[in-house]
């Protein structure tokens, strides 16, 4: 069972911020396989809205990505979704993202780590953002069984 991300490294996991903002829905802490959000730790991808619920994003890989995922976050009306990739920055084919465009809602793609710092910093802005995170799955391992 993997450690709790609060117990990873400082070298792996960097703390955003000490308190949450009230009302708002602030990334304290991130890592490569997770977030921590209002005291709740995260460890799949997940739909981070300004305010109001968390939402878990039913995908385990940037090649499982449908045009469903980002119909998801446009329903939730925002002025700017930020994607995170994953670990590396990726881009999304065009067709993806058919619903934020045609509803005129901006769209920045970057790594996961960069979209939730970017995220706080809209979101103390007062913005009306939503960070998309991605973490992947790990393979399974071959041979095992």
């Amino acid at each position: 069972m993997p450690a709790p991300l609060l117990a990873l490294q400082a070298r792996t996991t960097m703390k955003l911020q000490a308190d949450r903002i009230e009302g708002q829905n602030a990334i304290a802490r991130h890592g490569p396989d997770g977030v921590i959000v209002n005291g709740t730790e995260h460890r799949a991808s997940v739909i981070v809205p300004w305010a109001g619920e968390l939402i878990p994003w039913q995908v385990d890989s940037f090649d499982a990505l449908t045009e469903a995922h980002f119909e998801m976050l446009a329903a939730l009306e925002p002025e700017l979704v930020i994607f995170g990739s994953g670990a590396r920055i990726r881009f999304v084919k065009p067709a993806l993202l058919r619903a934020l465009i045609g509803r005129r809602i901006g769209i920045e793609t970057m790594d996961t780590a960069a979209a939730c710092r970017t995220y706080n910093v809209l979101l103390a802005e007062d913005r009306s953002v939503v960070a998309a995170l991605l973490f992947e799955s790990a393979p399974a391992a071959a041979g095992k069984g």
